[in-house]
């Protein structure tokens, strides 16, 4: 899906939103709270001590924004580490941090396949070409994969077409190590050609899949309802 143009943010929102980030990085993370409070203890006790050497009070500016630097620091690092730690494991992480990348990258949000065993094969277009990314058990999502990749060749012709399982097995890619994986591939199309492959693959992407495997209990018809409308 292409990115929507961002809207701008104004600096009350921007400010709401790093709130958010910094409740929910100290809610995930125990070791956030106290690396804060370094950031902004070390810098002040650094500017005090060299005011009361320089007699210079020109470092007081300087050291109110390097303790913003450091919280800002601290915030980022540690929010991407809390960020990690609470989506991986969970069905569609993948397209969650896929989606964020930045340049000519469309993440598609419906996945391409899917099991009820919430195995996932989700689509992501961008520079280096197509990229199909596997979610669940390998054992499964390999044949799935393989069903896209004949079902897609049909379409994108010559263009690099990669695959990616999501796992910390040999021959996976960990989620943690995704984002930097697919940024590291490298750069086939120009952005002319990544349009032309995008509205190629809406039409076939657009198209309902259903689940494999057999349908949860809560879908299944009640026991004895196959009979009854057959006796009507």
């Amino acid at each position: 899906m292409a990115k929507p143009s961002e809207e701008k943010v104004s600096f009350g929102g921007r400010l709401k939103q790093i709130g958010m980030v910094f409740k929910f990085t100290a809610k995930q993370d125990k070791w956030f709270v106290p690396l804060v409070v370094a950031a902004v203890l070390i810098p002040i006790a650094v500017t005090v001590l060299v005011v009361g050497l320089t007699s210079s009070w020109i470092w007081i500016p300087m050291g109110v924004l390097v303790t913003l630097l450091a919280v800002l620091v601290v915030l980022n690092l540690r929010s991407n580490t809390a960020m990690m730690n609470a989506i991986e494991g969970q069905p569609g992480a993948a397209t969650q941090i896929l989606s964020s990348l930045r340049g000519n990258w469309r993440t598609k949000e419906q996945p391409l396949a899917f099991t009820v065993n919430n195995d996932f094969v989700h689509l992501v277009l961008g520079p280096a070409g197509v990229v199909l990314i596997g979610e669940g058990e390998p054992q499964r999502v390999k044949p799935m994969l393989g069903e896209q990749k004949r079902r897609l060749g049909k379409v994108i012709g010559q263009t690099p077409l990669y695959d990616i399982i999501i796992g910390n097995d040999e021959g996976q890619v960990s989620i943690r190590k995704l984002r930097t994986h697919v940024l590291r591939l490298p750069k086939n199309l120009s952005g002319k050609e990544i349009n032309s492959l995008d509205r190629a693959l809406t039409a076939l992407t657009a198209r309902p899949q259903m689940p494999k495997g057999g349908l949860p209990k809560e879908f299944r018809p009640p026991k004895g309802a196959m009979r009854q409308m057959r006796g009507r």
